[in-house]
């Protein structure tokens, strides 16, 4: 009997250190190297290729991969007729989504998508600026860009349409944004036909429970601490746990041990809180996953 494989897009570029991370940490380890496409993965039924996030989806749907992992911007402008099976709700450089933002020169006369009428527009989702367009019944002259979007108003052309995560380029190029077209994160999707393969769909879902307890992970810590046992009702009462807290005996049998998972951004707050209801010993530690 043939091993059986499944076949999976990996994005190149901007998402691939984030998305290596996250397999990592739920269990998956792919290596490469700068002149190669494939993948290595210490996994025989999983075969991975780095190719453009924006061609993913097309590929996917054509059945070159029976699963990919790409934006939901390049979903929508390639029109690719796929199964999204999870939104994983990371992007490239942090967990906020990326935005496809109109953007021009902070002293041009453009305040509305309506005053783009004429005009010309740079990006590199050209359906999906021709599609908006159209909804605002704007007729607009919109060209592919290659590259360097941010730089080419107003010389070039009279907008842009980028990706942003911060909006941190777009103000060090001197432009302001005007509207959002689209919100994106990164999205596991499926060929129509390998999801209707059990064995290709129950390793494709045991991969998203993985890579969710992964991502859960990433923004949450355990804390553990020790306190006496007769004020282990007041220091309860101000932990923010995810169900309720984990509490055991200590071999003296005057203290009681404490451990919850909480929010990270939470941590600096909430431990001098702790202090002050009488927990010592605290220790903050990471996840790996966490699994609903």
């Amino acid at each position: 009997m043939s091993k059986r494989v499944l076949k999976i897009g990996l994005p190149k570029g901007s998402l691939q250190e984030a998305t290596f991370k996250y397999f990592a940490k739920a269990g998956f380890h792919f290596s490469t190297n700068t002149r190669s496409y494939f993948s290595s993965v210490d996994d025989e039924e999983l075969e991975g290729i780095l190719i453009h996030a924006q061609e993913i989806a097309t590929y996917v749907q054509d059945g070159v991969f029976d699963i990919g992992l790409t934006g939901k911007d390049w979903i929508l402008e390639t029109g690719a007729d796929v199964v999204e099976v999870f939104d994983l709700q990371y992007s490239r450089q942090t967990m906020r989504p990326v935005k496809w933002v109109l953007a021009v020169p902070n002293d041009s006369p453009i305040r509305k998508p309506e005053d783009l009428q004429g005009k010309r527009i740079a990006t590199e989702v050209v359906n999906l600026t021709k599609k908006y367009l159209a909804e605002k019944g704007v007729k607009a002259d919109v060209e592919f860009s290659w590259g360097a979007t941010e730089v080419k108003a107003p010389l070039l052309v009279d907008a842009i349409v980028e990706a942003t995560e911060t909006g941190s380029s777009l103000r060090a190029n001197g432009l302001r944004i005007v509207d959002t077209l689209v919100v994106s994160t990164t999205r596991i999707i499926a060929n129509r036909e390998s999801w209707k393969d059990p064995w290709k769909r129950e390793k494709t879902e045991n991969l998203v429970t993985l890579l969710q307890g992964a991502i859960a992970a990433e923004l949450k810590v355990g804390l553990k601490m020790n306190i006496e046992k007769d004020k282990l009702e007041g220091l309860v009462r101000i932990l923010p746990a995810m169900k309720n807290p984990t509490i055991s005996h200590l071999y003296d049998p005057k203290w009681m041990a404490v451990e919850i998972i909480v929010d990270e951004k939470m941590v600096r707050e909430l431990i001098p809180q702790l202090k002050r209801a009488g927990a010592s010993d605290i220790i903050e530690y990471a996840l790996n996953k966490v699994i609903p």
